[in-house]
C-alpha cells in the first residue's frame, strides 16, 4: 500500500528532545515500511526516516525559526502533500485540523489522528467537513469533541526494546517528572510532592515558549530549584530520557488537565518504573491502579502513594506495555483503520 504520512513541521520526525506526537509518527513509518508499505513522509528535512522523505524545509521551525509565521509553512507543508495525493491509496494526517479541508478537494482517502485537543477553530472545521475521518487516541479524549466521524481509537505505541528494562531503580532513589512546564503538566505539584516525603526530585522539561508558561516557570518553578533535592536535568535526549526514566523510584505525572493520551508514562513503564499520577483524561484507561502505579484525587493522593511504590512490581510495569503499546499493536490498529476507509484488507507485504 502507498501511504503518505503528513507530520508536523515544528520538530524533525524523530524529535532530538521533546516531541510526542513526532515520535508516534517515526514509530508508525518505520514499522509500516518494515512490514513492506510504500510510505513517503512529508516531515522537515532533518528527519531520520527508511520512508520516503518529501519536505518544503531543510529544517525543522523549531531548529531554524525565520521571520514568516509559522502557520505560513504549515499551510505550505499541508499543501505539498495534498498536491501529491494522486501518489497514494490513503493520506495520514498528524498535523490537526488545519489540513481537513485540503483533503477535501482529492479524491485520495484521508485519515486524521488528533494528538491535541480541538479548540473552537478546529471544532468549525469538523463541523464543516463533517464526514473526515478521524482517529481518536483514546476512548477518553472523544469526551472533549464527541461529535466527529470517529473511525477508531488507536492508542500509542513505543518501540520497547528500546527502553531497557531496569529492575531496580538507582542507589541514590529519587522521583521523575519528564514534560513541560506548564500549568497543566503541573511540575509544580511533583515538587511539592517531593518535598513532602523528602525525595529527592529530578525534573526533564522543556523550558517555555510562550508568555504564559514562561510566567508560571519564573513564579512556581525556578524559585524552587536548588540542584540538591530538586533538580532541573534540562530538555532530554532520547538517551538522557531512557536514563531518567529507568533509574527513577516512580514518574510523577500530576497532571491538571485531561491529557488525551501520555506518552511518557507508558515510556516509564517500559523501563520498569511504575507511574504515580492524577486520574484525569486517558489516565485511568492507560493506566491499572495498583497493578502499574497509583492513580490519585489530590496532592495528599499523590503524597501518600510515594510510599507504596515499593508494592509495585517493576517486571509486570514492563509486561504491561509489551502487551498493550508496542508499536506493532499500534501499528495493527492503524492497519485496521486503513482497511475501513479503503473498504477491503490491507493486504501485508512482508
Amino acid at each position: 500500500m502507498k501511504i503518505g504520512m503528513l507530520a508536523p513541521l515544528w520538530e524533525r520526525v524523530p524529535p532530538e528532545k521533546y516531541g510526542g506526537t513526532e515520535l508516534v509518527v517515526y514509530n508508525l513509518t518505520e514499522e509500516l515500511v518494515r512490514r513492506g508499505h510504500d510510505v513517503t513522509l512529508f516531515a522537515s528535512g532533518d528527519s531520520i526516516t527508511s520512508a520516503k522523505l518529501h519536505s518544503i524545509r531543510l529544517r525543522s521551525l523549531r531548529a531554524h525559526p525565520d521571520q514568516l509565521n509559522p502557520n505560513c509553512y504549515t499551510m505550505l507543508h499541508s499543501a505539498e502533500c495534498f498536491r501529491n495525493a494522486d501518489q497514494f491509496d490513503l493520506i495520514h494526517n498528524h498535523t490537526g485540523w488545519n489540513s481537513v479541508p485540503m483533503s477535501s478537494m482529492v479524491d485520495t482517502p484521508t485519515v486524521t489522528t488528533l494528538h491535541d485537543r480541538v479548540n473552537k477553530e478546529g471544532a468549525l472545521i469538523f463541523r464543516t467537513y463533517q464526514d473526515h475521518n478521524v482517529i481518536s487516541i483514546s476512548d477518553s479524549y472523544r469526551k472533549c469533541a464527541p461529535n466527529l466521524n470517529y473511525l477508531a481509537t488507536v492508542y500509542n505505541g513505543i518501540d520497547v526494546d528500546g527502553f531497557p528494562f531496569q529492575e531496580k531503580p538507582a542507589d541514590q532513589p529519587y522521583l521523575a517528572f519528564l514534560g513541560r512546564f506548564s500549568f497543566e503538566k503541573a511540575p509544580h505539584l511533583a515538587i511539592k510532592v517531593a518535598k513532602a516525603t523528602g525525595s529527592r526530585l529530578k525534573i526533564g522539561a522543556k523550558l517555555p515558549d510562550n508568555p504564559n508558561d514562561e510566567k508560571y516557570y519564573k513564579e512556581m518553578i525556578e524559585p524552587q530549584v536548588d540542584g540538591d533535592q530538586i533538580q532541573y536535568v534540562g530538555e532530554l535526549g532520547f538517551e538522557q530520557k531512557v536514563e531518567l526514566l529507568a533509574n527513577a523510584q516512580a514518574l510523577l505525572f500530576p497532571i491538571q488537565w485531561d491529557e488525551p493520551f501520555g506518552l511518557v508514562s507508558v515510556e516509564a513503564l517500559a523501563c520498569g518504573t511504575p507511574v504515580i499520577a492524577c486520574a484525569r483524561g486517558a489516565v485511568t484507561e492507560i493506566l491499572e491502579e495498583g497493578k502499574v502505579g497509583f492513580l490519585c484525587k489530590d496532592e495528599n493522593d499523590l503524597i501518600n502513594a510515594v510510599s507504596r511504590i515499593d508494592k509495585i512490581d517493576r517486571a509486570i510495569c514492563r509486561s504491561y506495555v509489551e502487551e498493550r503499546f508496542d508499536v506493532t499493536a499500534m501499528t495493527d490498529g492503524y492497519l485496521k483503520a486503513y482497511s475501513k476507509i479503503l473498504k477491503q484488507p490491507v493486504v501485508q507485504v512482508a
